[in-house]
């Protein structure tokens, strides 16, 4: 039987996740004298077999915020879903059997068919190819209220990504300047920067005009209201999801 949950954390806690101290089931907190499980880098079936196995225990964890609005399942019988599971795999070999010892026995009719040839299509296959465009995306990150880049202690390995970048760029944390290789479709006409780190994230769509070779986009950024957090942290909460139940409703 497969059991389905939600998780959710009502009160999120405020800790910072880094300065504590790490042991084998994730990391101890002072504060709370509280071990923390992270779960953020499990793996959705992780997480079901560490719910499975905890017998709803008071669990405080590490989240993705994305997690919170997932659906998990595990597997209530495992040992009985594989004990049924051979049975039905014995019960249709036997099945099978008795099938063809019974179609031996009928006697044999022989029907003439007609063949019938697949329709086949013969011709020159005409590919639209697209053209890919490189650009140079730079400027600076900076902090709103300062006019500086943004202070790295509070948030720090800031990196940025675009859409058509082969991969994420560091932020300098002492100049906020930040370069950008990107290769773009001909067409494309917005595209959309992150700038995050494993704690923070934010997003901006942009015009773009791909005849542009290098494009200059400057960021002023007020962290505190426009950085969305990636982690919830604190008391979590598991709650069934009962399928006959919703079913009915």
């Amino acid at each position: 039987m497969n059991k389905k949950f939600s998780l959710e954390i009502k009160s999120p806690c405020h800790e910072n996740f880094n300065n504590m101290t790490p042991n084998a089931n994730g990391s101890f907190c002072s504060s709370c004298a509280k071990n923390v499980i992270d779960l953020s880098s499990k793996t959705n079936s992780e997480v079901a077999q560490i719910i499975a196995k905890s017998k709803d225990k008071n669990i405080c964890a590490r989240l993705n915020v994305s997690q919170l609005e997932q659906t998990f399942e595990f597997d209530t019988h495992p040992k009985n879903h594989n004990f049924k599971y051979a049975v039905a795999v014995a019960a249709s070999v036997l099945l099978t059997s008795n099938l063809v010892a019974q179609e031996n026995k009928q006697p044999v009719t022989t029907v003439q068919t007609c063949e019938v040839k697949p329709h086949k299509l013969i011709g020159k296959v005409a590919v639209q190819q697209q053209k890919t465009v490189a650009i140079t995306l730079k400027g600076f990150v900076l902090d709103r209220k300062t006019n500086k880049a943004i202070a790295a202690e509070a948030y720090p390995n800031l990196t940025i990504y675009a859409n058509g970048a082969a991969k994420s760029a560091v932020i300098n944390p002492k100049t906020g300047e930040y370069t950008l290789e990107l290769a773009v479709n001909e067409n494309t006409k917005t595209i959309t920067i992150y700038i995050s780190n494993e704690d923070f994230r934010f997003s901006k769509e942009f015009q773009i005009n791909t005849k542009e070779k290098t494009k200059i986009v400057n960021l002023l950024i007020n962290p505190e209201e426009e950085f969305y957090s990636n982690k919830i942290m604190g008391g979590m909460g598991v709650n069934y999801i009962d399928d006959k139940k919703n079913n009915l409703s």
